[in-house]
């Protein structure tokens, strides 16, 4: 099968110099298309900055915005079959990027800011027959909010987990099924989860 997984932050810039973004490493994305490409699917991934070298036999596009990040998924998602989006995608950026640097100046600056593009919510909404698997980090009403996040993106599984993933090497998560199974897993190793998601992906067909 022809797999796309999505890694890594993005980040939206402020001015040349300062932007927004988050804690994600692509430890996690990375992991999943080693193991898919293991298994002997074709794996492309698209990856936010990381400090990770690119999987051998894996065809890799690096970018930095969620714009860049749409565009390159979308691109992808046209020949795939299967989706494992990891990608920590930030959900906001400036409405304006300054040219140069932002200089100091008031004491107070207010920051306007406009959504970025739900990239998961319209592969869903264009998934015909492809598998998809989404993460959701959550840090309140967690279980609640995964299962939307399953419903509204019209995934196959959610992969829910806390901000305690972020860079580690193990994490708790639990998989949600759009079956309405359930399996939580404490301390798993990311390489570990991954191969988890992979052979989930057969029992999907």
């Amino acid at each position: 099968m022809r797999i796309l997984v999505t890694a890594g932050p993005t980040r939206e810039y402020l001015d040349d110099v300062r932007y927004l973004s988050n804690p994600s490493t692509g430890k996690m994305g990375f992991t999943c298309a080693v193991e898919a490409r293991k298994a002997g699917h074709r794996v492309t991934l698209v990856t936010g900055p990381v400090d990770l070298d690119d999987p051998k036999g894996v065809t890799v596009v690096r970018v930095t915005t969620a714009d860049e990040m749409r565009d390159a998924t979308m691109k992808a998602y046209r020949t795939c079959d299967v989706v494992i989006a990891t990608a920590a995608v930030c959900d906001y950026r400036p409405a304006r990027r300054a040219k140069g640097k932002i200089k100091k100046g008031p004491v107070r600056m207010t920051l306007d800011l406009v959504r970025t593009p739900d990239i998961l919510g319209e592969m869903g909404a264009k998934k015909g027959r492809r598998i998809l698997i989404g993460f959701a980090l959550e840090s309140q009403d967690a279980q609640v909010n995964a299962l939307e996040k399953l419903r509204a993106k019209n995934l196959d599984a959610v992969v829910l987990n806390d901000p305690s993933s972020f860079g580690a090497d193990c994490m708790d998560a639990t998989v949600l099924s759009a079956n309405g199974s359930r399996e939580t897993f404490r301390g798993v190793k990311k390489q570990v989860l991954a191969r988890l998601l992979v052979d989930l992906i057969g029992g999907t067909r």
